[in-house]
């Protein structure tokens, strides 16, 4: 039975030995789990024991735990999202140009054909393909490659997005961070963002009012006068959470203005970055986004409901990336965003979505309309008024 386990492993691009298979079964031989455990055994049992003897680095528990999924509980894979595509089946030769009327007759398929069909290309392809509306290539129409248009396929191999109309991307990419040093340009925002913060004045006469202390003892002739007043304190926390990358580059400037600005008026700021849409998981370092992951189910726990939550994010994608489990366009998550999205918002009733995109244009992005009921409408766009609208939600 577990010679089968071992070979679904392997073709899952685990780089897992005959040894460490060895391994495990001497551990089922001396009862570490098992019908000879002091336990009954059960099936996490396992899992933790073959992930021990078989993994030898966390980079690779996501794969191992789409193959044991797919063995064990009966989970289909339905593509090897790990296999290599050789470079010269994605090699630039033309970009397709289409007009709108050409683009109209281009059928799209749904999720799961999709998924489907990608799995039979990587069985039935031997060549590279140009042109074509089929098979995997470059400038044709078929769902899958780069550099032509298909009305909703996966992107392989592509420097950018051109059509934004990918629902999963072929492609580690790398993201920078926002630069929370940007002044130009940042005055007008701070003047908004002071509409959120709350000063309330607690606990005794301790801080000198040297303003007062000046006019009052100008006003005797020079005779010091000393004015005190009650401590202020900033009581505003704010849980900002960000986008990055992909279709968030044409909006660097604009959220890094908006970035600085935030940690420069708000002493209670924490945040995280994400990709199109939340998932089980964030992080602060976008270098280290795979090393360094926060579980969103931690976030929500370490911080309590007085805290403001501030989503950013243009919202441009997939309506799958929102709505389907494995609609990320970078990995297979087992739940989908907006699952995550109401969970966030249900933890932090005071929250906003803050929009880069020209408000104009939100009526033709079906994703933006998805976001907007799953936030209850409270999405505002990245402007002067956008913000101050923002802000003055939050604060009641």
């Amino acid at each position: 039975m577990l010679i089968d386990f071992f070979y679904t492993l392997r073709s899952a691009k685990l780089p897992v030995s005959v040894k460490e298979y060895l391994t495990l079964l001497e551990a089922l031989q001396q009862g570490v789990v098992g019908p000879l455990s002091d336990d009954a055994c059960k099936i996490d049992d396992f899992y933790y024991l073959s992930r021990t003897t078989l993994v030898k680095d966390e980079k690779h528990y996501d794969k191992f735990d789409r193959a044991f999924a797919a063995y064990f509980k009966g989970v289909e894979l339905i593509a090897d999202l790990t296999k290599d595509i050789p470079l010269e089946w994605l090699r630039k030769n033309l970009e397709l140009e289409l007009s709108p009327e050409d683009k109209a007759k281009i059928e799209k398929m749904g999720w799961d054909e999709l998924m489907e069909t990608l799995k039979k290309r990587f069985e039935e392809q031997k060549e590279r393909h140009e042109g074509g509306s089929k098979m995997i290539g470059t400038g044709g129409t078929s769902p899958f490659g780069a550099n032509g248009y298909n009305p909703q396929g996966i992107r392989i191999g592509q420097e950018k997005s051109r059509n934004k109309s990918a629902v999963k991307v072929w492609d580690q990419r790398a993201y920078k961070d926002y630069d929370d040093t940007q002044e130009l340009g940042t005055r007008n925002i701070k003047v908004a963002l002071r509409r959120l913060r709350k000063f309330a004045r607690e606990g005794h006469e301790d801080e000198l009012d040297l303003d007062e202390t000046i006019s009052k003892t100008a006003a005797n002739a020079g005779y010091l006068d000393i004015k005190m007043r009650p401590e202020r304190h900033n009581n505003v926390k704010v849980l900002l959470l960000m986008d990055v990358g992909g279709t968030m580059d044409e909006h660097i400037a604009r959220v890094e203005e908006l970035f600085s600005a935030t940690k420069t008026e708000l002493k209670h700021l924490e945040f995280y970055y994400f990709h199109n849409c939340v998932y089980d998981f964030m992080w602060k370092n976008n270098r280290r986004r795979f090393s360094e992951k926060f579980a969103t189910w931690d976030i929500i726990r370490k911080y309590n409901k007085d805290y403001k939550l501030i989503f950013v994010g243009d919202a441009t994608m997939s309506p799958y990336e929102i709505l389907q489990p494995g609609g990320s366009v970078e990995y297979n998550n087992e739940e989908a965003g907006a699952e995550w999205l109401q969970r966030l918002t249900h933890a932090f009733p005071k929250f906003a979505w803050i929009n880069p995109e020209p408000q104009g244009v939100w009526q033709y992005r079906q994703s933006i309309s998805v976001i907007q009921q799953l936030v209850s409408h409270r999405m505002y766009p990245l402007t002067i008024k956008g913000l101050e609208d923002a802000m003055r939600l939050l604060s009641k």
